[in-house]
């Protein structure tokens, strides 16, 4: 990979740094319920997380913050801090500033937050920067404790079955039919990427 490229993904990862320094340290932020079920969100946490039947993503990552802050666990506070400056500027650009986001609106962040990682892994890695690769994939694990459990290729495979029938698809041209109905039942639980090449595998005459 050219030098160029390599400080420009070098320098994304520094701005995040930045950025986490600007974001909001305060635990008063108050969550609202989800319909999203609460088994499965929360399936994967960190085992040192205490959770309550009512306690909201939103909720729980002011929580997860403190406990990294008094921990002094320097790679979990990155990332909750810049989840939570996410945060913030989401409800900046909803005009909800001070308020709060609910599960799904929570899992919609994580799951960005995830994918620049996810890339930032991929150029570090092409480029033999396995140092930076292995900090970013430190930071995709902790991401994804707060993501809900993935289905297994055998579920996968039987969602997309039962899904192609409810939305009568019949060739490729309904793909988006069938990846947007699961993608709005499932968010979180399946990878993009993954669920095109098995729907389009699934339609292919």
């Amino acid at each position: 990979m050219p030098c160029a490229a390599l400080q420009g993904i070098a320098r994304q990862t520094a701005g995040r740094a930045m950025q986490s320094h600007r974001s909001v340290h305060s635990a008063s932020y108050a969550g609202g319920p989800s319909g999203f079920p609460r088994f499965l969100l929360f399936s994967t946490l960190h085992p040192t997380t205490a959770m309550t039947v009512t306690t909201t993503l939103f909720e729980q990552i002011d929580v997860d913050y403190i406990k990294a802050y008094k921990a002094k666990d320097s790679v979990r506070l990155t990332v909750l801090r810049l989840l939570k400056t996410a945060v913030k500027n989401r409800l900046v650009e909803l005009k909800r500033p001070g308020g709060s986001l609910a599960d799904e609106e929570m899992l919609d962040i994580i799951i960005k937050e995830g994918k620049q990682r996810q890339d930032s892994i991929d150029q570090f890695t092409a480029a033999g920067r396995t140092d930076l690769a292995d900090k970013e994939a430190a930071e995709l694990v902790i991401l994804k404790e707060y993501l809900p459990k993935p289905l297994s290729a055998e579920e996968l495979a039987a969602l997309i079955d039962a899904t192609v029938a409810e939305v009568g698809a019949t060739s490729p041209k309904d793909m988006g039919k069938v990846i947007s109905a699961i993608m709005a039942g499932h968010k979180g639980r399946v990878d993009g990427k993954a669920l095109s090449e098995a729907v389009k595998k699934r339609l292919q005459p």
